[in-house]
């Protein structure tokens, strides 16, 4: 991969200054914190130290008080209360979590997840039906429901009520249900718009706790929060970090049964659990329920108080992920075979893909896969029932939505946001949303945007790896969207004792500079050997991690990219 270096700009010299006197930070630590906008000494203060009591309080976002008033009245006269959720991992901890809460909290509820394959996404009016069938008067909806409109305005038919929490985008008309919670809907003042679902389903479960004269009880579900936020990629800043730190936290100390499960069966270590043990380990388990099963297992799962019984069940997901990772090669090999020949014929800036017989449940993950092997915007569909459905993926400076938001009139329905979407259209406006939106890609993506980017923190010297540094360092996780691992630029670089290759084309060397030497590895850079080999200089950038070998773990630089002096 040819990567453009960019490196982050720190431009105010005074608070770099005071940061690195008044709390003894190093100098490439307080680079990285000016260089990532966290100037003054509160704003470092308040993101090493995480606190619950910066959370935001749930009453700002609009219409909180009708939702708890609503669910209150329900849990005094022993309505049931039907939780609606959605399949993936965000979707199905959200219904886990809320279910649980309100059981807990005396409510009769009962919950939902539609199958990907029979029901498709969203709330819909036949999800209406069911709640209805089951005797429900209340219907609260988690990552999903902001553009359904024909399902609320059934329910409300049989005055039946809605609630919704979503983080999703709203369509130009806003169902008509008692209360949206949704962070991003317009006319909307809460002051963090970057909330998962399950961020947004806590706020309401925080509302309710306090409600009830018990706000800590809400802090007991921050663990669904953490797993949710990681697998959906919410950005780790302001209350997103908050949130997640302390449910890893929670995870790691005291995993409910369903997540000890999953931790075995991912070979997982409890006490080492971070954001990328989720997106990595646990996430693609728990998405396998829905992408080649019942969803609802994953919620059994996630709710279940009996080990053995949540262990079984996490080891069902565990089979079926790894069935699904052999369909999901097989379609990857087969979309590259399609991406290859439209990326020539078109404009080279745009996929639109699509097949009969691919599966509807790992359609998603090839998208992605797609975005990350041609770095294009993405679109990958297959056909339900004479339907052409499918998910969309993009690069970070491509609105996928606003794109589709463009293609109004070819598609069935759509949702999603800036990153991310799903859509359905029929078979036949295949051709014409292929020609739209490779239109669309090109007017908007510049060649620059097409290369893939690489934001350097700060230049680092290595002799300046010090405790000190890797003190504060540690303090950055959690680490994922919006606050990665820094990154780190060293020049005038040779390896100490040769290059080798190991594993699977991997480049592995001791780095040297100024008498310091490190460890460093670079995963799919065999390639590069003649870069860094015969003591040649060459410039790294990279990040710094822990490598666990044999119980004992010493630091080692991950190299990103390299390039000879």
């Amino acid at each position: 991969m040819n990567y453009r270096w960019i490196t982050r700009e720190c431009k105010d010299e005074n608070a770099l200054q005071e940061i690195i006197t008044q709390l003894n930070v190093p100098s490439p630590i307080a680079k990285v914190l000016v260089g990532r906008g966290l100037d003054t000494i509160d704003a470092v203060q308040r993101f090493f130290e995480p606190s619950l009591d910066e959370l935001h309080s749930p009453w700002l976002m609009n219409g909180m008080n009708l939702a708890v008033d609503r669910i209150g009245r329900a849990i005094e006269a022993q309505e049931l209360i039907w939780v609606h959720g959605d399949y993936d991992v965000d979707g199905t901890a959200s219904a886990a979590m809320v279910l649980h809460f309100l059981r807990k909290i005396g409510a009769r509820a009962d919950y939902h997840i539609p199958s990907r394959l029979e029901e498709g996404f969203g709330f819909t009016p036949l999800s209406v039906d069911r709640a209805r069938a089951a005797g429900a008067s209340l219907i609260v909806t988690v990552d999903v429901g902001v553009t359904a409109s024909r399902a609320v305005d059934r329910a409300n038919e049989f005055n039946i009520d809605v609630v919704i929490c979503d983080h999703h985008q709203a369509a130009e008309e806003i169902p008509n249900a008692l209360a949206i919670l949704d962070p991003v809907k317009p006319g909307c003042d809460y002051p963090f718009k970057g909330l998962a679902a399950c961020g947004v389903a806590f706020k309401l479960l925080q509302a309710l706790a306090e409600r009830h004269g018990h706000p800590e009880l809400a802090y007991e579900y921050l663990d669904f929060v953490a797993i949710a936020s990681a697998a959906d990629i919410a950005p780790l800043e302001d209350e997103n970090r908050i949130l997640s730190h302390f449910g890893l936290e929670l995870l790691n100390q005291y995993p409910r049964p369903g997540f000890k499960g999953l931790v075995d069966c991912a070979g997982l270590h409890l006490g080492q659990l971070t954001n990328a043990s989720v997106i990595f380990g646990m996430a693609p388990r728990i998405n396998a329920a829905g992408r080649v099963g019942d969803p609802r297992r994953a919620v059994e799962m996630m709710i279940q108080p009996d080990e053995l019984k949540a262990f079984r069940i996490a080891q069902e997901l565990e089979h079926d992920n790894r069935q699904r990772r052999t369909i999901d090669e097989h379609t990857f090999e087969e979309a590259i075979q399609q991406a290859e020949d439209q990326l020539l014929s078109g404009s080279g800036r745009a996929l639109v893909l699509h097949s009969h017989d691919w599966h509807a449940g790992v359609i998603g993950i090839v998208a992605s896969r797609l975005v990350e092997r041609f770095h294009v915007p993405s679109i990958m569909l297959t056909t339900i029932d004479g339907v052409a459905k499918g998910s969309a993926r993009s690069l970070k400076d491509f609105d996928i939505y606003g794109a589709l938001k463009q293609c109004e009139d070819l598609i069935i329905e759509f949702g999603g946001h800036r990153h991310a979407a799903g859509l359905s259209l029929h078979v036949d406006r295949i051709p014409e949303l292929r020609e739209r939106f490779d239109r669309i890609a090109a007017d908007a993506l510049t060649a620059d945007m097409l290369k893939p980017e690489i934001i350097i923190d700060a230049e680092l010297q290595l002799n300046e790896l010090t405790p000190s540094f890797f003190k504060f360092l540690n303090q950055f996780a959690p680490y994922g969207y919006k606050n990665n691992r820094p990154m780190f630029h060293t020049e005038n670089v040779v390896s100490a004792d040769g290059v080798k290759i190991v594993g699977n084309n991997h480049l592995k060397l001791r780095a040297l500079q100024k008498n310091f030497a490190i460890d460093a590895i670079g995963f799919n850079l065999g390639d590069r050997i003649n870069d860094c080999s015969n003591g040649k200089p060459f410039t790294l950038v990279y990040t710094l991690e822990e490598n666990l070998f044999n119980g004992s773990s010493t630091p080692q630089l991950r190299i990103k990219d390299i390039r000879p002096e």
